[in-house]
C-alpha cells in the first residue's frame, strides 16, 4: 500500500476513533506530503522522498524531545514521545545496533573501507543501502568505530 493510501485510511480510522493526537499527527505527515508535491521543486514523491520527509519530522520530535526534558517539560516530551511512536509506524523497522554493525562491515567489506580515510565514501554508501532503517547520527557513531578499529 502506497504511503499516501496508508495514510488516508490510517486519519479516517483516527477520526473514527476520536484520537486527538494521532489524528493531529497523521494530519501533520499528511501537510508534508501534500507541500512536497506542492513545492514545484519538480521531484517526483518516490519511496525515497517519503523516507526523506518523514526521517526528517521523526528527528525533529526527537530534538524536540530532548530540549523538552532540559527544560523540565515532561509533559511535553511524552506528548512529543507519542507523536514520534506514530511517525516511526510509517519508517522501516529501525535497525538494532548489533544488525546495524553487520550490514555496516558488510558494506565496508564489499567498498573495500578499512581505515579512517575512507569516511567519506562509505557513510553515504551505508546510508543509501539502509534508507530510513537507521539515524544518521547512530550510523556516523558505528563507522568510525569500525574504521578506528581498521
Amino acid at each position: 500500500m502506497k504511503l499516501n493510501d496508508k495514510i488516508y485510511t490510517d486519519l479516517k480510522s483516527a477520526m473514527k476513533e476520536g484520537n486527538k493526537l494521532k489524528l493531529q499527527t497523521i494530519r501533520s505527515i499528511r501537510a508534508l506530503l501534500i507541500e512536497f508535491e506542492k513545492s514545484g521543486s519538480g521531484k517526483e514523491l518516490n519511496t525515497d522522498e517519503e523516507i526523506k520527509l518523514l526521517s526528517s519530522s521523526a528527528k525533529q520530535r526527537k530534538d524536540s524531545i530532548e530540549q523538552f526534558r532540559n527544560a523540565g517539560r515532561e509533559d511535553l516530551a511524552e506528548k512529543e514521545e507519542q507523536e514520534l511512536h506514530i511517525i516511526q509506524s510509517y519508517l522501516p523497522k529501525q535497525l538494532s545496533d548489533d544488525e546495524l554493525k553487520i550490514r555496516i562491515n558488510e558494506v565496508a567489506n564489499k567498498i573495500g573501507a578499512n581505515n579512517k580515510e575512507d569516511f567519506p565514501k562509505l557513510m553515504p554508501a551505508v546510508m543509501k543501502e539502509l534508507k530510513g532503517m537507521a539515524e544518521g547520527k547512530l550510523v556516523r557513531e558505528i563507522i568510525t568505530e569500525i574504521l578506528e578499529k581498521g
